[in-house]
């Protein structure tokens, strides 16, 4: 009677032993390994966290090189104003927003920084020339402005939204990226541009 008693102890803690084990063994196959669910518990990456809704481009990044016609004739192309801070600026013919900035562009900015190493890249996103022609005759501008008829610089920099600046400092990366217009946030953009000229 002992015997059996102590017989079937042993059978439970085989039993036991056995169902632990395969409990641990189904762990190991079933779980993903440390490394892996230390990477499943991350949040997003840093570059998933830097991805813009509106921007392909990130702050700090090389701005990509490109050619663009401009109006009246001639080009521009970028990496050939490398020394020089940079001011690319997209808009269109049809936005308010860009209108209103584009009114204080000649004396807030091109006469400001005259003669400074400094540039400016006006392009016109998706225009024609004739509406680009028009909108100079009854705007009164007259400076120079380049043409990105299909879109493809603009597609380069942006998914989307305009009036859209990228300051681009000497050495071509990209230092601030500026979405919209206002009176107040435009100051201060003329003021990161002044700096950013000054900061040899």
């Amino acid at each position: 009677m002992k015997f059996e008693r102590k017989k079937t102890q042993k059978n439970g803690t085989l039993w036991l032993l056995i169902v632990l084990l395969v409990v641990v063994v189904g762990l190991m196959i079933f779980l993903p390994s440390g490394e892996a669910a230390a990477a499943a518990e991350e949040p997003a990456t840093e570059q998933a966290a830097e991805e813009s809704e509106y921007d392909v481009v990130a702050v700090g990044d090389l701005a990509p090189d490109f050619t663009l016609p401009m109006y009246g004739g001639g080009e521009v192309k970028l990496s050939d104003l490398r020394g020089k801070v940079v001011l690319l600026n997209f808009w269109a013919t049809w936005c308010p927003p860009c209108m209103q900035e584009l009114s204080t562009v000649q004396q807030e900015i091109i006469d400001r920084f005259a003669g400074q190493e400094f540039a400016f890249i006006f392009a016109s996103r998706g225009d024609t020339e004739e509406q680009i022609a028009k909108t100079r005759a009854d705007r009164g501008f007259d400076f120079p402005m380049a043409m990105d008829k299909d879109e493809a610089v603009f597609h380069l920099f942006a998914k989307k939204g305009i009036p859209h600046n990228y300051l681009i400092d000497r050495e071509g990366r990209i230092v601030h990226i500026e979405l919209g217009y206002s009176p107040e946030d435009f100051a201060k953009f003329v003021q990161l541009i002044e700096q950013t000229i000054q900061n040899k």
